[in-house]
Order: C-alpha cells, then sequence, then structure tokens
C-alpha cells in the first residue's frame, strides 16, 4: 500500500499563489507517476497534472498552463503543486494520486490510478 498525504490548501485572493504538497510513503515513490486532480461538489473529478517517474516529463490541462507547475522530489517522496495567479474558477478540493502502471493515453483519467489522498481545500475569493 502506498498513503498519500496532501497539504498547502487554504483561503486565498485571486491573483495570489498557493504551493500544495503530496507527501508518499509505503512504496518506492520513484516508480509511480503522480498526478493531481480536483473536484467540486456534485461534479466529476478533474485531471489538473502529472509527473511521470523520472520527473522529466510533466502533463497539464489546458485552463493550468502558464499558471501551475508540478514537480516532484523521489529523495524526500514529496509531489508539489505551485500553483499561480490563482482565479475563482480554481476553488475545489485537490487530490493527489498515484500509479505504478500508466500509459500516456491514461494519465488523465482518475480511474486509472489506484493511490488517493485526502484531499485538500483550495479556495479562491474575488
Amino acid at each position: 500500500q502506498m498513503q498519500l498525504t496532501e497539504s498547502g490548501g487554504g483561503l486565498v485572493l485571486a491573483g495570489c499563489s498557493l504551493r500544495l504538497s503530496c507527501a508518499a510513503s509505503g512504496r518506492t515513490f520513484s516508480c509511480y507517476t503522480v498526478a493531481w486532480f480536483r473536484q467540486a461538489p456534485g461534479k466529476e473529478r478533474e485531471f489538473v497534472a502529472a509527473i511521470r517517474r523520472s520527473g522529466g516529463t510533466t502533463h497539464y490541462e489546458d485552463s493550468v498552463k502558464g499558471r501551475f507547475v508540478i514537480s516532484r522530489d523521489n529523495a524526500k517522496n514529496t509531489v508539489a503543486l505551485q500553483m499561480n495567479s490563482l482565479k475563482p474558477e480554481d476553488t475545489d478540493i485537490y487530490y493527489c494520486a498515484a500509479d505504478a502502471h500508466l500509459i500516456l493515453s491514461s494519465l488523465r483519467r482518475s480511474v486509472e490510478y489506484d493511490y488517493w489522498g485526502q484531499g485538500t481545500q483550495v479556495t479562491v475569493s474575488s
């Protein structure tokens, strides 16, 4: 089993920044693709960003490109999501997810991930 724990959420004004962190334990973290998803009440979980095992390849949902940056530190078993120029529509619960067997065509699909954190709330006020 792998345990994922998110932190760093909070309430900020539009235009400000937040940095989310996902800490992993229990498995060889460097073997896993890690992603961030977000979900509003009553809506489906939405892909935000992903980073491959080596950390050299990243993927972003179009609405966050140029504003969010995903990174990982395999030595510390952590993945970060730096969120800049936040907008009210970025308000959601943000989840960290990990899986060891993803192919490129699958990494944006939440059902493909085996391990999930409990989520952290991000609220952006206008």
